[in-house]
């Protein structure tokens, strides 16, 4: 977060071959992944993992409209990064949901597959940040691709934490904790890449009226 200190008109804005070079290869990790856990969720009857596959998901599409907006101005990247929010939100209040309706059914999930998809979505994840890692701070657009890139990394070190406590506890509790704690997760980074488009925003309309 080092470069929040500085002003809008100097944070980096993606206008990079090599930035674009990584956001495809990163597009292309979080897609496959989200085809994997989502499967390995049904298949293990894991909330965390399905709630981390929808993250992928999630990515991945932020990722693309990051792509898109490139270049843009900034009430359009700013615009972008409200929308990307606001369907982290969206995903937030669905694992939430899910993970309610998932306390009042019986069936414990099976911490093996949660174990195994959680550490190959975790080396995902890494190799995700490190790619990113560069081009952390940013503007609004910028910055949300880091903070969902952080966000899975997180997720899937809770996954595989909730995987072990399943195993050793032969209980369905962890798993569910984790899921409603990656719901939390997403609303709070909605919440500031949110406050950073505002601000941005803001900035943006105010030098435009000195100007004048």
């Amino acid at each position: 977060m080092g470069a929040d200190c500085c002003g809008s008109d100097v944070k980096f804005e993606g206008l990079s071959a090599d930035y674009k070079q990584r956001l495809w290869l990163v597009i292309a990790i979080n897609a496959s992944m989200f085809l994997v856990e989502m499967g390995a969720g049904a298949l293990a009857g894991s909330n965390a993992l399905q709630a981390d596959a929808l993250d992928f998901l999630a990515d991945s599409a932020t990722y693309g409209i990051s792509l898109a907006v490139i270049g843009a101005s900034v009430r359009t990247r700013s615009l972008a990064a409200i929308g990307k929010a606001a369907s982290l939100s969206a995903i937030s209040l669905w694992v939430l949901g899910m993970t309610a309706y998932h306390v009042l059914i019986v069936g414990i999930p099976r911490a093996e597959i949660m174990g195994v998809i959680g550490a190959l979505a975790l080396v995902a994840n890494l190799v995700s940040v490190l790619i990113l890692m560069r081009y952390k701070d940013g503007d609004a657009n910028v910055r949300s691709v880091w903070l969902c890139s952080r966000n899975d990394a997180i997720g899937n070190v809770a996954v595989m934490i909730a995987a072990l406590s399943v195993w050793g506890m032969q209980t369905k509790w962890p798993d569910l904790i984790v899921a409603a704690l990656m719901a939390g997760l997403f609303l709070y980074s909605s919440l500031r890449i949110l406050q950073q488009s505002i601000q941005e925003m803001r900035a943006q309309h105010s030098h435009a009226g000195h100007s004048h």
